[in-house]
């Protein structure tokens, strides 16, 4: 049996730790395990299964010897070494957004477009934590009745900003709960010329704003979407509309999805409550009369997605409501990088072709 040589870039984020956690428990035959990060952390320590690792600074020489790269250290430091880690015969999965939209790079979430890792030259993306657990959920709906349209309003987790971030929201709720006022330098967006706390608060903006008033997160479910489950980014095949909240969570995403089907004859509440059920990846929640629904408190440290409150609109013949959970830090991250990475040695697609990326 083959073993692989592992990289995780990015090694000592909040991703990335769990990136670790994940690769332990994964199918993957690991040979040797190198963690990579800035030079503010090399010289760490951090344990893989059982054993000391110490972390390594980034450089392009690091990836000589390595066949597997997980990446998550952002979108700057993936563009600048996973071309040198192809370069020198590695397949990278890349979790920043830095390759998503480039046509070259497969986007896959293995539970809906697993065939997609087949066309990868050398680097493999990993899409939006908030486009992962909306299309889980949808693909077993999409097989059966098609999809023509969906409406999705997102409730996302401080976490998904990073560590930092993290730290901020909680350091504005003990504020807030000692009498003081809270202070915020990161959300919504760090690059931005004005915060605003996230503890006790909603805020409507996650990431920058395009021209037409939408935000990129937004932009990135709309276009993710298509092209994970159209293999357009640009396609007219499903419409799509997101509004993208950030909520004073630490952990797990929740989405509120309306669909319509494309034939309505092959649905009700029972039916899409059975696709569900049976749907890989998923996890069905939903039992109103005893108040049992997907919540992030629950979905936390589970690698699922967790859906309930599925109903059929009455006003909107052939239309769905559906609440959806998951993650973002593991179903939303780690936990999908490392599944596409088995999927690559299940499939033994750990191999640079020779036009590979960048190339």
């Amino acid at each position: 049996m083959r073993e692989y040589n592992v990289a995780i870039l990015g090694a000592t984020g909040a991703v990335g730790t769990r990136m670790i956690d994940q690769l332990e428990k994964s199918s993957i035959p690991v040979k040797n395990v190198k963690f990579l990060a800035s030079s503010r952390s090399a010289g760490k320590v951090l344990q893989f299964k059982g054993q000391d690792v110490v972390v390594e600074e980034t450089t392009p020489e690091v990836f000589d010897d390595v066949d597997i790269v997980l990446a998550s250290a952002g979108g700057a430091a993936s563009k600048k070494f996973l071309p040198e880690a192809v370069k020198r015969g590695a397949v990278a999965v890349d979790n920043t957004s830095a390759f998503r939209m480039d046509p070259e790079v497969p986007l896959v979430v293995p539970e809906v477009n697993e065939q997609a890792i087949y066309d990868h030259k050398g680097i493999i993306a990993n899409p939006n934590c908030s486009t992962i657990q909306m299309v889980v959920a949808l693909q077993p709906i999409k097989e059966v009745a098609g999809l023509k349209q969906v409406i999705v309003s997102t409730y996302q987790a401080g976490s998904g900003a990073g560590q930092m971030a993290i730290k901020e929201l909680d350091n504005e709720a003990q504020q807030h709960l000692d009498g003081k006022p809270m202070t915020a330098e990161i959300f919504p967006v760090k690059g931005e010329k004005k915060h605003y706390p996230l503890a006790f608060n909603l805020l409507p903006q996650i990431d920058v704003f395009e021209e037409d008033g939408s935000t990129h997160e937004e932009w990135k479910m709309v276009h993710e979407t298509k092209k994970i489950m159209s293999c357009d980014m640009n396609s007219d095949e499903i419409k799509v509309n997101a509004t993208c909240v950030r909520v004073p969570v630490v952990i797990g995403h929740g989405e509120s999805v309306f669909f319509e089907v494309e034939d309505p004859s092959k649905l009700d509440t029972k039916k899409v409550q059975e696709l569900i059920k049976n749907g890989k990846g998923l996890v069905l929640q939903d039992d109103p009369a005893n108040q049992i629904y997907p919540q992030p408190i629950d979905a936390e440290g589970h690698t699922e997605t967790f859906v309930g409150r599925v109903r059929e609109d009455p006003e909107n013949p052939g239309s769905y409501n559906m609440w959806v959970v998951a993650d973002n830090l593991l179903k939303g991250a780690a936990a999908n990088t490392v599944q596409i990475a088995e999927k690559l040695v299940e499939h033994d697609l750990v191999h640079v072709p020779d036009e590979y990326y960048g190339k």
